[in-house]
């Protein structure tokens, strides 16, 4: 539906509440062929949790453990040192999980490089060229590898912005407990983060709608922060359309773009960040696309390294058709809900779903798909691929595969590793119906298993088959020849 757009639109009325998604949705992400890995049994306690774990107001599972590292120290504060604080880092857990303390500094130099400064190592920022056995892929390990490029422990998050010591503690607390749903995160987008995501924000960005481009939005930047951040916080901020705008495709065909306001940029930024806290603790190793201190290069060395060292004799090399457009809210939201219950969050995020699009001067409704070009709708999409594809297709490979599988996902592309022909063909038919069952098609022009690997050329012309064949992934033909 089409209807001319005038700037009442802007304001229209809040979108329909999470609780009606949720009536209104399909059936949660469960079921037999997945093993009801995706079924969402949280025990929730009756008993308040207290101000000092890291979230503020999270629900777990077993309301006796604490949520939380302490962050200051016990020691009271002495003479004269009340509006300097207390320096201590903490340190390690013990093993009754209560922080183990560390001494102060000798003088007055407070202790460098003391334990517990800043977060663990999560992924590495290049695969390692080795695997230990037994190991599917050796990214998706949770420590930092021998023999590669060190990596911050704190990653900058996939805004540019750097992470704030609150969001250290969110992480910290959904590492520990990979069931707990966070019902107070809104109040990290404070005026501090939306003052860095502007900043990283591209200078030379197109604007959306209203027309306000990054160094008009400089002018009065603090006033207009602190506004943004009351309507935000009060519920009256609301999501602008996003302007429709095309870029070429290697086929020929355009692609839709979606360009949001500045402002709705600035915010969605914000949340990335937030949400990144949580969700790079869940994500598989094995997903590349859009996450920070991971790219195309970082995948593609994943991808030669299961090609060349691993057991592979078959490759399934796919793509979700128009994904991006498709994907269903109501699963996006249950996808969501296993995570997040702050009701804030969740309205905010249907608020730029339900926007719509503006193109030539008409405003059309969004009831699918989530606009490419906006800073949220990758984040969005790797969440709804990581329990739609990801678990799942990790639940298969160890309940239903006779030989080895490898997974390399970058955003809705990704290619699968066989080692037995069997197991390609009934991933593939099973991963259509999984698809289905979500809304959502595997492309039938890009998607194709091929003969693939070490022996694969042997055999072939063995048959009178010549070559093996050739598959494209991310912008590079692959194949297998001798040099």
């Amino acid at each position: 539906m089409q209807v001319p757009y005038d700037e009442r639109r802007a304001a229209h009325v809040d979108p329909e509440s999470c609780a009606d998604v949720r009536k209104d949705a399909r059936e949660a992400l469960t079921g037999e062929r997945a093993g009801r890995v995706l079924s969402c049994e949280i025990r929730r306690s009756l008993v308040p949790t207290s101000l000092s774990e890291a979230e503020g107001n999270t629900m777990q599972r077993d309301s006796g453990k604490s949520c939380t590292d302490q962050a200051q120290s016990q020691t009271p504060n002495m003479p004269g040192s009340f509006l300097h604080g207390n320096r201590e880092a903490p340190g390690a857990l013990d093993a009754d999980g209560a922080p183990e303390r560390i001494g102060k500094a000798n003088g007055r130099t407070p202790i460098m490089h003391a334990p517990g400064e800043s977060d663990a190592v999560v992924v590495p920022k290049k695969p390692p060229n080795a695997c230990a056995e037994g190991h599917k892929e050796g990214v998706e390990g949770r420590t930092a590898t021998n023999g590669n490029v060190g990596q911050a422990a704190t990653d900058r998050t996939q805004s540019r912005a750097p992470v704030s010591i609150g969001l250290v503690g969110v992480r910290a607390a959904a590492r520990r407990d990979k069931r707990m749903r966070f019902t107070s995160l809104l109040h990290h987008v404070d005026i501090g983060l939306l003052r860095d995501s502007f900043l990283s924000l591209r200078k030379s960005a197109a604007p959306g709608v209203d027309g306000v481009t990054w160094t008009a939005y400089e002018d009065r930047m603090e006033e207009r922060l602190a506004d943004l951040h009351w309507r935000v916080h009060t519920g009256a901020y609301r999501a602008l359309p996003s302007r429709r705008a095309y870029i070429p495709k290697a086929d020929g065909q355009q692609r839709p773009l979606g360009i949001a306001a500045l402002e709705d940029k600035v915010v969605q930024s914000a949340l990335v960040t937030v949400l990144n806290a949580i969700y790079e603790e869940d994500f598989a190793g094995f997903s590349y696309g859009f996450r920070p201190g991971r790219g195309q290069h970082d995948c593609l060395d994943a991808l030669a390294t299961v090609l060349m060292r691993k057991r592979v004799n078959w490759v399934l090399d796919a793509d979700i058709r128009r994904f991006f457009d498709t994907i269903d809210h109501g699963w996006l939201t249950k996808c969501l809900e296993h995570r997040i219950a702050d009701p804030r969050v969740l309205r905010l995020i249907q608020k730029w779903l339900k926007a719509g699009v503006l193109e030539a001067g008409n405003w059309s409704e969004t009831k699918e798909g989530t606009p490419q070009g906006a800073v949220i709708s990758p984040l969005l999409a790797n969440i709804a691929l990581h329990y739609v594809f990801d678990w799942w297709a990790k639940h298969w490979r160890k309940s239903k595969a006779k030989g080895e599988v490898y997974l390399v996902r970058y955003a809705d592309d990704f290619v699968v590793g066989f080692e037995r022909k069997e197991d390609g063909e009934r991933f593939l038919a099973d991963l259509a119906e999984r698809l289905r069952l979500a809304g959502l098609a595997l492309h039938p022009e890009k998607t194709r298993m091929i003969e693939f690997g070490k022996y694969a050329t042997e055999r072939r012309q063995r048959r009178g088959e010549g070559r093996s064949e050739t598959f494209n992934f991310l912008g590079f033909t692959h194949y297998w020849g001798k040099t």
